[in-house]
């Protein structure tokens, strides 16, 4: 076994008889993100480095501990990257927080998630015992579907070690466009566009202004551009646009972090695309063609998910100086079950990231 990984399981083993808990620490950068931190730290980022490459089978294998920013750039060196676009919330942020916090960027809604690009994955489970899933194909389907389970864990399941991931090759053109009007009119609209045979790639709408990105092959993207109007925005800022949202370093960011300071909290709700606008004070970002819908309000928490789950969504507590409400929305009974017979079958002593997801897990 590899000395790295022999000394993770040592010190899980030894945890798990002492009757202690760790909190699994990368990068630190989505250290805000979830319920708040418990146990002692412990360090997976010496488990680093990309295992295996192999770019006309579209698919990489990396470490956990691996900065993003590395493997981003070996797969931009062969002209491929990860299309979900995964946000980069700082220059540390690792392969195995991209996994457990499950996170995807403007693309998600034309790309998929997180875990429809996971094909296989490593884990340490709090038992001590290192479990192997899925594999390096999509024809692999052994297990395929615990690790996928893996993707937006938070990391309660065990110490992701290593996954395999399905890369694609960047897209031969884009261009985007923008179109004042108001978010009423901008869901109608991007409803309608997402009916038709159109290469949109992205959307983003805030302050009365829609943007929307194209991708694909360069007819295609010309011709829709032409067929949609709008004013279109040049390359270098639309690229510098684009990746500010990814990486959540935009205007939109940066006010609702000057907000939270003086006591508001930023939601990500999660709704039918074909949800009206919800009608509570603050401001709102509404990406992926209206399933991803950003909230910085002071209004409560109980009537931010009241208004969620009434337009059949979800609502989750971002950041805020005050998550005693709790990050992530109430499950239902049944949901809640699944959960803690998961928790139960992979680490039945709690050992890691107690309560980080939910507080009896």
């Amino acid at each position: 076994m590899d000395p790295v990984l022999a000394r993770l399981v040592d010190q899980v083993r030894t945890a798990r008889v002492a009757n202690g808990r760790f909190r699994i620490v990368g990068g630190g950068t989505k250290d805000f993100y979830g319920n708040p931190l418990q146990g002692e730290p412990l360090d997976v980022r010496p488990l680093a480095g990309i295992s295996s490459y192999e770019p006309t089978e579209l698919v990489v294998t990396a470490r956990a501990g691996t900065p993003l920013a590395e493997l981003e750039a070996v797969l931009a060196e062969k002209g491929q990257h990860l299309a979900f676009e995964p946000p980069r919330l700082g220059l540390t942020s690792t392969v195995g927080g991209m996994i457990v916090a499950g996170l995807a960027g403007p693309a998600r809604a034309a790309a998929g998630s997180v875990r429809d690009h996971l094909l296989g994955a490593t884990l340490l489970n709090g038992k001590g015992e290192v479990l192997s899933f899925g594999g390096q194909v999509m024809k692999n389907v052994a297990g395929y579907d615990v690790s996928r389970v893996l993707a937006g864990s938070m990391g309660i399941l065990g110490v992701v070690c290593e996954v395999s991931l399905k890369v694609l090759p960047r897209p031969p053109a884009t261009a985007t466009l923008r179109f004042e009007m108001d978010q009423a009119r901008a869901l109608h609209t991007l409803n309608a566009w997402g009916g038709a045979p159109l290469p949109i790639g992205a959307s983003a709408w805030w302050s009365d202004m829609l943007v929307v990105r194209l991708a694909g092959a360069r007819a295609a993207v010309e011709a829709a551009a032409r067929q949609l109007g709008g004013e279109a925005i040049e390359p270098p800022l639309a690229a510098a646009f684009w990746q500010g949202l990814r990486d959540q370093q935009d205007e939109f960011f940066a006010r609702t972090l000057v907000a939270i300071e003086s006591g508001a909290s930023l939601w990500r709700l999660g709704l039918p695309q074909t949800a009206a606008p919800i009608a509570l004070p603050g401001e709102q970002l509404v990406e992926w063609g209206g399933a991803q819908r950003w909230l910085c309000s002071s209004t409560p928490a109980a009537q931010v998910r009241e208004a969620a789950s009434a337009a059949g969504g979800h609502a989750t507590l971002f950041r805020s100086q005050d998550k005693s409400v709790g990050a992530f929305h109430p499950l239902s009974a049944p949901l809640a079950r699944f959960h803690r017979e998961l928790k139960k079958a992979f680490d039945p002593d709690r050992v890691f990231n107690r309560g980080r997801l939910y507080a009896d897990l």
